[in-house]
């Protein structure tokens, strides 16, 4: 029997099947569609990016660093070029330790480049490459080279490196560079041109190599690299060149800083020279030194022990953070304030008996007897106590305060170098200011009688002391003292100075100055620098002085002889020269040294003799006798009692 199908049915279904699977096709294309328009249109430059990120990598070009270099265009901090022998810790597969006693059948690799090399990648990204060996020969890149297939992870790179050539001659003027730490990255990361700093490996620690680290690091390029899967660079499709950092030429003058450095010997002190005129530190001498090369690639354990516990202190820097009593210096400034202020005349007198009294309480003078009959400019030539004891009594320690302030005392004087201690020049606020409790915080009469003689309070840096003894040698017309005269742009060699004009004028009489330096002449023609300067073939103006740093008991003489070394007097001195149109201002101090004119003084004879003369210290050999002795003053904290002002030995 044959069944008779309905085609018109069988036809209907085919068509409905097919234009179900029509449908279901068309979505499928529309959703494919509309996920190629996703990636292709909408997120296309997301994409793009990230492909070509995969192909082409960015790197950063380092740029060479400034130069430093003195007055005369002598190279202080130079770049040079060499290999060095890098790890990257992220890329090594096998045991860190086996794989450097593997290297070392290779080069020469010692316990203290082990020591470093932790040191640094405990500091560092685990990504970044570390340095294990410096400087290496071109005979031990040629035998790693050889060798390289052997050590995934391990490279040969060159770099630039810092050297100081004079070594410790300056190195407190221009300090050193170092490896970037983890702390140096937290600051760098809120600076504005942090991006400048991607691919730097070193940075600016101390002195001018940190002050001027923004004009010395110069502007970071970078250039685009084609690489293959394997990261290896294919080639190069663009290049933005880096500038060089900008080059520091400092008002330094190495030779000068190297024959003070050499005249110091063993001792310890700090000694600025300063060009009135300009303001320019001619020498800043910190005594004793260090080598600021052991920084440059992280200073090994050994080394760093012997300098940061050396009871001598080589890495203060003492014209900047160390404070000393004035002593006897101060009595110019002082005279000088009592003629501006209108309480003393040139010719008014005191009489000297040899001590002073406040009150049942008596401050001494070297001279038992006394000197009689005492006028300023035999107070300032035979530096007379009693004389000044009267005068800051009479004075008043504000009236001290404010005359001296103009003078730098106390202030900061804004040098290009960083931390800068204050000082302290005291008042009555400042003790106010200072102490917490109230019988401490008052004033009281004993406090203001040692404050004449540079002593009490009075606690100033090297850096002030010159500052305004160039201040007064200028006739009042301050100028900010600076080390970087110029700043060179490294590309077109065009000049900026820093420091242009004059800060400030401090309203004197210039009869009052030249009182004051005639007297400061009598000092070293017929005072305690006789013996030093008395024959010199120039004219100096200057003052000596002696600061007790122990104190002795009441009604006790002082006696170097029973004391330690490092408890005797500090020695001091100011001056300038030519005394008629000076061309360098100078302070000095010299620790554990005795009275000023044994050493201080012989010192800046020296100083002198060069700069002035271009004599050298072993080109003639200057005469000193036994100095005119001046008194090692006393240091005294006054405290309060039922019958009055106190004073007791600090």
């Amino acid at each position: 029997m044959i069944e008779l199908k309905n085609t018109e049915s069988e036809l209907q279904l085919f068509r409905q099947r097919v234009f179900a699977a029509i449908v279901v096709v068309s979505v499928c294309f529309f959703l494919l569609f509309l996920r190629f328009f996703w990636l292709q249109v909408v997120r296309h430059d997301a994409y793009a990016s990230k492909a070509e990120n995969n192909r082409i990598s960015v790197v950063p070009i380092v740029p060479n660093r400034g130069l430093i270099m003195d007055r005369n265009g002598v190279v202080l901090a130079r770049n040079y070029s060499a290999y060095t022998l890098e790890i990257t810790p992220s890329k090594i597969e096998v045991n860190l330790d086996d794989l450097i006693k593997e290297l070392s059948t290779l080069v020469d690799i010692t316990p203290r480049d082990r020591r470093r090399f932790q040191k640094l990648m405990d500091e560092s990204r685990n990504f970044e490459s570390i340095p294990l060996l410096m400087r290496l020969s071109d005979e031990e890149v040629a035998k790693f080279t050889a060798q390289r297939y052997r050590f995934p992870g391990v490279d040969v790179q060159a770099r630039l490196f810092r050297q100081y050539p004079y070594g410790a001659t300056g190195a407190h003027v221009i300090g050193y560079i170092g490896r970037i730490s983890q702390r140096d990255m937290t600051r760098i990361s809120t600076m504005d041109n942090a991006a400048n700093y991607n691919g730097t490996s070193y940075i600016g620690k101390e002195g001018l190599e940190k002050s001027y680290e923004e004009y010395l690091h110069g502007q970071t390029g970078y250039e685009e690299v084609e690489i293959s899967a394997s990261g290896r660079a294919v080639r190069t499709l663009s290049r933005v060149t880096a500038s060089p950092g900008k080059n520091l030429i400092l008002s330094i003058d190495i030779e000068l800083q190297k024959i003070i450095e050499e005249a110091f010997g063993s001792a310890k002190g700090a000694l600025v020279a300063i060009e009135p005129a300009t303001g320019d530190i001619l020498a800043y001498v910190s005594q004793p030194s260090y080598d600021p090369n052991l920084f440059v690639e992280g200073i090994d354990q050994t080394s760093w022990d012997a300098l940061n516990n050396s009871p001598d202190r080589p890495l203060l820097n003492r014209p900047l953070s160390g404070t000393y009593s004035p002593a006897s210096t101060y009595k110019p400034y002082m005279a000088l304030g009592a003629l501006e202020t209108g309480k003393r005349r040139p010719q008014d007198t005191i009489f000297d008996p040899g001590y002073f009294m406040l009150g049942n309480h008596r401050f001494r003078d070297l001279y038992e007897g006394g000197r009689g009959y005492v006028n300023m400019h035999k107070s300032i030539v035979e530096s007379s106590d009693t004389y000044y004891y009267v005068l800051a009594n009479d004075m008043g320690v504000d009236t001290i305060h404010d005359f001296m302030k103009p003078f730098g005392f106390g202030q900061l004087t804004g040098i290009d170098l960083e931390h800068e201690r204050r000082g302290i020049l005291p008042s009555t606020a400042w003790k106010r200011s200072t102490f917490r409790k109230p019988e401490q915080q008052r004033w009281i009469a004993g406090d203001t009688i040692s404050l004449g003689i540079g002593q009490g309070y009075n606690s100033f840096t090297p850096i002030q002391m010159a500052h305004a003894i160039a201040n007064l040698a200028n006739d009042g017309v301050v100028m900010k003292p600076h080390l970087v005269k110029m700043i060179e742009d490294g590309i077109t060699h065009e000049m900026a100075m820093t420091v242009p004009k004059e800060s400030y004028r401090i309203p004197l009489k210039q009869e009052n100055i030249d009182v004051v330096k005639r007297a400061m002449i009598g000092v070293n023609k017929e005072g305690t620098g006789t013996r030093t300067f008395g024959n010199a073939p120039y004219l100096v103006a200057g003052k000596t002085g002696t600061a007790q740093v122990v104190s002795i008991k009441k009604n006790e003489k002082y006696d170097a002889n029973k004391l330690a070394k490092n408890l005797h007097d500090n020695g001091l001195y100011i001056g300038f020269a030519p005394a008629d149109n000076p061309k360098i201002a100078i302070a000095v101090v010299v620790e554990n040294s005795g009275y000023g004119a044994t050493v201080a003084a012989p010192l800046v004879r020296k100083v002198l003799d060069y700069y002035l003369l271009g004599k050298r210290p072993g080109d003639a050999v200057v005469k000193v006798a036994p100095p005119v002795q001046e008194e090692p003053e006393i240091e005294t904290t006054p405290t309060i009692s039922e019958d009055g002002p106190e004073i007791i030995p600090d």
